[in-house]
């Protein structure tokens, strides 16, 4: 993999992250246990739900008069509006991590390149110094050296 990310690019994504987090200012954040005591809406229980809705909308006047079928209508026109933009930041976001993790493939296996090439042909001072400092990625303490993976 050979991907190149200018400084430009940077500050784009930057601006549009802020902007996003600006027009999602709204947006919670649960904790674990809120989480857990929240009623869950599944596959199945969407359908229920819309159902509800159409019901409530066509007989308004069985319902308690607190009942809020304006925040009932929001709430289903919000979530309509925000998942299909959750799927496709979750989409880039499952990109970006699968971009980070080729590259750090990449990065890890021209690092054993170099350490093996300098594992072999390094002789000299400087090169002895090298040699230990990349070998310290592989020690397991620091009483037990362990040496690198034959390359």
């Amino acid at each position: 993999m050979d991907l190149q990310i200018d400084l430009a690019t940077i500050e784009q994504l930057e601006a549009a992250i802020v902007q996003m987090e600006t027009s999602l200012a709204g947006l919670i954040s649960l904790t674990p246990d809120q989480r857990r005591e929240l009623t869950k809406m599944g596959e199945k229980s969407e359908a229920f739900c819309r159902a509800a809705l159409n019901v409530a909308q066509q007989h308004i006047g069985i319902m308690a008069r607190d009942f809020d079928l304006e925040g009932f209508q929001r709430d289903q026109q919000a979530l309509d509006l925000l998942r299909p933009r959750i799927l496709r930041i979750a989409h880039l976001y499952q990109r970006m991590i699968d971009t980070e993790m080729a590259l750090g493939s990449d990065l890890m296996a021209a690092s054993l390149e170099v350490y093996g090439t300098v594992k072999v042909s390094g002789k000299g001072k400087s090169l002895d110094e090298a040699r230990r400092s990349l070998s310290a990625r592989w020690r397991v303490s620091s009483h037990a050296p362990q040496e690198a993976p034959e390359i």
